[in-house]
């Protein structure tokens, strides 16, 4: 079945001389690493492509061509692909005034399948992995630019090979893209370590506030915040992992808060866990070890509604 749908995809994509590709809000290394990789692929091609993030590329200027990402599609189009998102809201209002993705390709267990064809397979940890399993089957190639962004993404995603769902398969993958010409410890520093001043900054602000009960830590991020370091961005610049380091937390939470009355939500769990479901209910999607979700609502009262949901989660998943 796989073989046959992505040769019905293959001659999609030949038929198609116009091509869209958009990933969600706020991206993260594998939306923009993974649009990248795919787009670059269909340019080799000859196809005419746009590249489309909402809130733009960010801190993946890094990456090869990044100046080709721009924020809303123009005119029309023969071929729409969204990737790494789990539901069409996540990507914004680009897509407003397009029909339905031909494709969507996706890691997400959360996935609406919200396109013709649906690439989804949960069990990979990004999304840009799946791309390297496909993309030769659609009659593209790899290029160390490429093999660059692909492998950004799986950086990324996996927090420098660290979550619990890496396998062997997944360091074989990342040496074959190492061999295609990705420079790994380019990757990692610029995805991992590096931090402006600004962000450190930022940082702070959450860190002071940081609190802990019943096996969940929780900090939060305010406009003012955002406002005070200068801090561009509309997310945590990252801090969740941080708190996803403190021994005594189970699950790790930071609220960000958005403009017109929203919170940005994300949870990250320990092994064993899982936060997909919850950030499904409240209108968000993810993995079982990282999840968010956008929230309407001021920012203390989704941080109290969150917070009571989540700890009533952890309760029973260690029953």
């Amino acid at each position: 079945m796989a073989k046959e749908i992505d040769q019905k995809i293959k001659g999609k994509i030949e038929s198609s001389e116009r091509i869209l590709i958009a990933s969600h809000v706020r991206p993260d290394a594998d939306a923009a690493g993974s649009l990248l990789g795919l787009g670059l692929g269909f340019i080799d091609a000859g196809k005419k492509v746009q590249m489309v993030l909402k809130d733009g590329v960010g801190k993946f200027r890094y990456l090869p061509k990044s100046d080709l990402i721009t924020p809303l599609p123009k005119g029309p189009v023969d071929m729409v692909i969204v990737v790494d998102c789990s539901d069409p809201n996540r990507v914004g209002d680009i897509l407003d005034g397009y029909d339905k993705p031909d494709l969507v390709v996706d890691h997400h267990k959360t996935n609406l399948e919200f396109g013709t064809f649906n690439v989804v397979e949960p069990e990979q940890v990004a999304t840009a992995a799946i791309l390297f399993d496909h993309m030769p089957s659609w009659g593209l190639s790899f290029t160390p630019e490429i093999a660059t962004c692909l492998l950004s993404g799986i950086v990324g995603d996996t927090i420098g090979f660290r979550t619990s769902n890496v396998k062997s398969d997944v360091m074989r993958k990342a040496a074959a893209l190492m061999d295609l010409g990705a420079d790994l410890g380019n990757i990692y520093r610029e995805e991992l370590i590096l931090k402006s001043f600004k962000e450190v900054h930022y940082w702070g602000c959450g860190l002071v506030r940081v609190e802990r009960a019943d096996g969940l830590v929780w900090t939060s991020l305010t406009l003012a915040d955002r406002e005070k370091v200068g801090y561009a961005g509309n997310d945590d610049a990252d801090l969740v992992n941080v708190l996803s380091s403190v021994k005594e937390a189970e699950i790790a939470l930071i609220f960000i808060e958005q403009p017109q009355n929203e919170v940005k939500v994300s949870w990250r769990a320990r092994p064993g866990l899982d936060v997909s479901g919850i950030a499904f209910e409240f209108g968000g999607g993810g993995h079982a070890a990282a999840a968010g979700a956008d929230i309407s609502g001021n920012l203390e009262d989704v941080k109290q509604r969150v917070i009571i949901e989540t700890k009533k989660l952890l309760e029973q998943q260690n029953q």
